[in-house]
């Protein structure tokens, strides 16, 4: 069985982590194949949102500690860096709206591979565990990156240092996270979110990526300016025509992420 699972459908591209046994905690060959999978999805035209989700009961429950024991600093680096980064900068980079449909445990690794993610959902049973500190070591995978501008400085220290368990609910009121269903809808509702984004005018949603990517590193002159920019691009594509035109025409517009 592969690691990672991959179905397309209805223009959004389904991932599921698929190590059930260990919550799907993250190996060499579940980050390649996830790696190739987003690329695969970050090119195909047809594929207009992403939805990464976990096999099991749980999301991603962090680094697969068998595979960590005792390694040499080249191979410590080597994982964070071929690992970890590497997705990280996958899912930022693509210019598509890509949600994390949380199911369980994440932890560690697995918590920040969902934060970095465009839209975060999360089911009642969901918890989010810095994990790190357990076994001295600091935050990655963007952790210390993502979780200080979503809960602000010192819940994210505070989380850190502590490890303490959050959950879906507790995540929502925090800000962590966009929402938390029930675990009886969570499914149903999480794809339907996605099956929403992808028919909405997704080079817009991707446009609007970009400037979120540069939001914290520009000041307001600067960041009007990439607006400007970004809007000249959107303004000159298919999709802002057709959302013109079904406006005029009275009409549901039917976009095509161009």
């Amino acid at each position: 069985m592969s690691t990672v699972l991959l179905q397309k459908e209805n223009g959004v591209g389904f991932i599921t982590l698929n190590r059930p046994e260990t919550y799907n905690s993250y190996n060499r060959d579940m980050a390649m194949t996830l790696q190739g999978i987003l690329d695969d999805c970050a090119s195909d035209d047809t594929v207009r949102c992403v939805y990464i989700t976990g096999a099991g009961k749980g999301f991603c429950s962090g680094q697969d500690l068998s595979e960590a024991m005792s390694p040499s600093p080249e191979d410590f680096e080597r994982m964070v860096r071929e690992h970890y980064n590497a997705t990280i900068l996958r899912i930022r980079n693509m210019e598509k709206p890509v949600i994390a449909a949380v199911n369980g445990v994440a932890a560690g690794a697995g918590a920040n591979l969902a934060l970095c993610c465009d839209i975060v959902l999360a089911n009642n049973s969901a918890s989010f565990i810095q994990a790190f500190s357990k076994i001295g070591l600091i935050p990655d995978s963007g952790g210390t990156y993502f979780l200080p501008r979503l809960v602000g400085m010192q819940r994210a220290a505070a989380l850190m240092m502590t490890a303490e368990k959050v959950s879906g609910a507790d995540a929502v009121a925090m800000g962590m996270i966009f929402k938390a269903y029930t675990d009886d809808v969570f499914e149903a509702e999480s794809k339907k979110m996605a099956f929403t984004l992808a028919q909405m005018p997704t080079k817009g949603i991707g446009l609007t990526k970009r400037l979120l990517n540069n939001t914290y590193n520009n000041s307001l002159e600067q960041q009007l300016d990439l607006e400007k920019a970004v809007q000249m691009e959107a303004g000159a594509s298919e999709d802002f025509k057709e959302g013109v035109h079904a406006f005029l025409e009275k009409r549901k517009p039917v976009f095509k992420g161009k």
